[in-house]
C-alpha cells in the first residue's frame, strides 16, 4: 500500500517530528497498522460521517487523531492519504 499525505497531514506528520518523538513513534506505529489492516487494529478505527464521510480515523492521544483515507483496489494499487494527525477532525 502506498502512502501519501496531504499538505496538511504532512505539516501535522513534522510536527509532531520536531516536537514530540513519542508520539511520532506512535503515528509511525498506526501507519504500519493501517497498511496490514485498514479498517480495524490499533487505535479504534472509526468511520467518518458528514463532511470528512468515507474517511477514518484513529486515535493517536486522547486529544489527537489520525484521519485517514483508504483507495484502490487491496494488493494492486491501494493507497492511504493522511489527511491529518493532529487535533480533533
Amino acid at each position: 500500500m502506498k502512502v501519501c499525505f496531504t499538505e496538511q497531514g504532512w505539516e501535522d506528520y513534522l510536527f509532531w517530528t520536531d516536537t514530540d518523538r513519542n508520539t511520532h513513534r506512535k503515528i509511525n506505529d498506526l501507519i504500519r497498522e493501517i497498511r496490514r489492516s485498514p479498517f480495524k487494529g490499533l487505535g479504534k478505527p472509526e468511520p467518518l460521517k458528514g463532511a470528512l464521510s468515507g474517511c477514518w480515523s484513529r486515535r493517536i492521544t486522547g486529544e489527537h487523531r489520525l484521519v485517514y483515507l483508504v483507495a484502490g483496489t487491496p494488493g494492486i494499487d491501494q493507497q492511504m492519504q493522511i489527511i491529518q494527525c493532529r487535533y480533533h477532525y
